[in-house]
């Protein structure tokens, strides 16, 4: 049985429009990659049935459509709330400007990476490296729904899509956007596996509630940690 040796103290960290941008952004990455990936190799198994048997590629595209409209508002969403949000979910957080934030990047790649030494990080939210790369995720994110939609133009009337007819004749074609939207899938595929190892990985290690945090909000954070962050009034000092 592992016992704690320091004392403890809850944080509420993740607000609930974080916690619901959180889950419904899985749904759709899971959704978009097994609907996307059904698009780009079609299954043949109901050849030579009835014409109406085989409109499941029909649903299979209807699904992956409103799942990626989804998937577009709700990152628009989460880009507002960066602006309104609590200080962990601040895009400052997420954007490395300051010295300190490129030593935490330093220091948790010696944890996570190297496995160097085993000296915790004292982040209350994402430690910095967490939140730059979820700063990447962000813009893949956003040239994804960029190239997506952007096919999707060339067979919709509607006026939404036809905001986006631009993206194909900029990026050369058809088959490029193509081939850029199908390579961002094997890369949110790459890093869904690792943001769930990570995930677990540091809640055995750092036991401060990593997983049922974004879904209650609340993480158990070292008191002396709480009280250095609530003195200097931010997760990372000012150089």
């Amino acid at each position: 049985m592992r016992v704690r040796t320091v004392p403890m103290r809850e944080v509420h960290v993740w607000e609930f429009p974080v916690r619901l941008y959180h889950w419904v952004n899985a749904y759709c990455v899971l959704a978009l990659c097994i609907t996307g990936f059904l698009i780009g190799n079609p299954l043949s198994f109901m050849k030579g049935t009835e014409a109406y048997f085989n409109y499941w590629f029909g649903i299979v595209r209807f699904i992956h459509f409103i799942t990626a409209f989804v998937f577009f508002f709700n990152f628009v969403f989460r880009t507002y709330w960066g602006f309104v949000g609590n200080e962990f979910a601040r895009w400052y957080n997420f954007i490395p400007l300051k010295r300190c934030q490129w030593k935490e990047i330093i220091d948790v790649i010696k944890v996570d990476v190297l496995q160097v030494t085993h000296k915790q990080v004292d982040s209350i939210g994402h430690n910095s490296l967490a939140s730059f790369i979820y700063f990447i995720t962000f813009l893949i994110f956003m040239l994804q729904s960029l190239t997506g939609f952007g096919m999707y133009s060339a067979m919709s009337s509607s006026f939404f899509p036809k905001l986006f007819a631009w993206i194909v004749p900029l990026m050369g074609g058809d088959m490029n956007v193509r081939q850029l939207h199908h390579i961002l899938m094997w890369g949110f595929i790459l890093f869904a596996l690792v943001h769930i190892y990570l995930v677990f990985y540091h809640d055995y290690i750092e036991r401060r509630g990593v997983t049922s945090s974004m879904i209650g909000g609340w993480k158990f954070i070292e008191e002396d940690v709480v009280e250095r962050h609530e003195n200097r009034g931010e997760e990372c000092p000012k150089d």
